[in-house]
């Protein structure tokens, strides 16, 4: 009773962005069936005169339905950018091999008498299709489209990862912070809206063959009016924030702020891969990003000053279960090796070689190791298994190459590396339900997201990074039996991060300068 009282509480809360995320959704599953059914509905007439091309088209059409749908959204990417443009080409390709498929089948599966006798009656080609065939087939045709549409409703949660809206904003946003809630509220409306729209359909499916060539107008007319919900609802000239989906929901994050700077900024879910180039490509303004970020050399962006301390210190430190470190102590020393040896700039250098220069993450460890004479050759021993984990950015599978290296070389024990859990609760329940043994975590992270502590013991210790280390320290040991070893010397702190040549135009340097300039704006 609980969970369904919080659950609607956070509804009630959400709701206004809920409905735009839901307009949103509708509008993306629309104009991409809208598309696919006047290119698939064709295509499947052509092919059903054309035997000998059907098995290259439904091939071709298969091939497409087969990839992966991240995949597929990732290949759009440099072709399209982001937002709304890849979304709708990934949703088209998906909702072609049903309409293709069951408009072949549904024409060839027309009795021949009864084309023959419409021909001898002095029907040509297109009346005999217009007139028979079509209407006859119409029942499996409409069946394709319905699995289209049920396909892309699903699918089009994706879509909040390249900044195109829709409910998957709630989904991995819930994910990344375990907030079922967050989770509950995109999910439920988008399965709502699989069986509304499925419904919908099966009327004109279930209607004679008399009426169907009436119902057969409604059909565009329909879709055409739900595409019409997919508006993008900013305006140029407004500052556009596009934020990662745990960032949306943390304290240390948009939440805060809300709260602490009053700053009120249209928002995208966007995912942290395609962020950065979002913003430099102009398609966003201002970003949630990372200190150390090897990008922000890359694209020329600058990090806002966080004026009225929002965000902790979040200097990196491997996170390890005791019962590990007692298992294993030789495994402490080998992961303390590393501490003090990587500073910020060093940081920012070797997640720019694998964000920008796309080295890969094991050759990036390699040579940092070999650079700073601390590198020795795996010893192959059967001392044991240690399991690595990692969140799903670069500098975080750098590090995890890194301990892995150092302990193969300097330990008998073996690496097993469990990289890209997702968000930092992921990261945590898998440490504490014994899935993983170990992960590199950030001090901020740990004390806002995890610890949660009241206002007045955040205040007391939120701008030193020695009292926050302290307190993280001995509260995880305390409540979760977890070891925070020697800081590896970087602070990677959230920071909110703008175009230089923006940000000059406009005079901004601290967060508290863009609160300001978007209050003008929007006035």
């Amino acid at each position: 009773m609980d969970q369904q009282q919080n659950l609607w509480q956070f509804i009630v809360q959400q709701s206004d962005k809920l409905f735009e995320q839901t307009l949103a959704h509708i509008g993306l599953t629309c104009i991409s069936l809208f598309i696919a059914v006047a290119v698939g509905l064709p295509l499947g007439m052509w092919i059903a005169q054309r035997k000998k091309a059907a098995w290259i088209v439904l091939g071709i059409a298969g091939i497409l339905q087969t990839i992966p749908s991240i995949a597929l959204l990732g290949f759009m990417i440099p072709l399209l950018g982001i937002g709304s443009l890849p979304a709708v080409a990934a949703l088209f390709l998906y909702a072609l091999l049903p309409i293709i498929r069951n408009t072949y089948t549904g024409i060839s599966g027309v009795d021949p008498a009864i084309t023959e006798s419409a021909r001898a009656m002095g029907m040509n080609y297109w009346q005999v299709l217009s007139g028979v065939e079509l209407p006859l087939a119409m029942p499996v045709i409409l069946a394709g489209i319905r699995t289209a549409t049920v396909i892309n409703v699903g699918v089009a949660t994706l879509a909040a990862y390249i900044a195109a809206g829709g409910l998957g904003e709630f989904i991995f946003g819930g994910i990344a912070l375990n907030n079922t809630n967050m989770i509950l509220a995109g999910a439920i409306p988008a399965a709502l809206l699989a069986i509304f729209l499925d419904f919908l359909l099966s009327l004109i499916q279930k209607a004679d063959v008399r009426k169907t060539r009436k119902l057969l107008f409604i059909l565009p007319v329909l879709l055409l009016l739900f595409s019409s919900f997919y508006i993008f609802p900013y305006a140029e000239e407004k500052i556009l924030g596009g934020f990662t989906p745990e960032f949306m929901g943390r304290e240390d994050g948009y939440l805060g702020l809300k709260s602490k700077y009053k700053l009120n900024i249209p928002t995208v879910v966007i995912s942290d891969a395609v962020m950065y180039k979002a913003a430099f490509e102009k398609k966003i303004d201002v970003i949630s990003g990372y200190s150390t970020d090897g990008r922000l050399k890359a694209y020329d962006l600058i990090t806002l000053e966080d004026d009225r301390t929002i965000f902790p210190p979040y200097y990196a430190a491997p996170l390890v279960r005791q019962e590990t470190l007692s298992k294993f102590p030789e495994l402490e020393p080998a992961l303390n090796m590393l501490s003090g040896k990587i500073n910020d700039s060093v940081m920012t250098e070797l997640n720019y070689r694998v964000d920008y220069l796309k080295q890969l993450p094991e050759k990036v460890a390699f040579d940092f190791l070999i650079k700073n004479k601390i590198y020795k050759a795996p010893r192959n021993g059967n001392g044991g298994t240690i399991r690595l984990g990692s969140k799903i950015f670069a500098e975080q599978y750098i590090l995890i190459n890194i301990y892995k290296m150092l302990i193969e070389g300097n330990t008998n024990l073996k690496v097993a590396t469990r990289t890209g859990l997702g968000g930092t609760k992921i990261c945590f329940d898998a440490l504490t339900n014994n899935e993983i043994d170990m992960y590199p975590e950030y001090t901020g992270t740990g004390l806002l997201v995890i610890l949660k502590p009241s206002k007045s013991k955040l205040n007391q210790i939120i701008g030193n990074r020695d009292s926050v280390f302290n307190f993280v320290k001995s509260e995880f040991a305390s409540r979760y039996h977890l070891n925070w070893l020697q800081p590896i010397g970087f602070n990677n702190a959230y920071a909110l991060m703008m175009r230089r040549a923006q940000a000059h135009e406009l005079g901004i340097k601290t967060i508290s300068d863009l609160t300001r300039s978007s209050e003008t704006k929007q006035e």
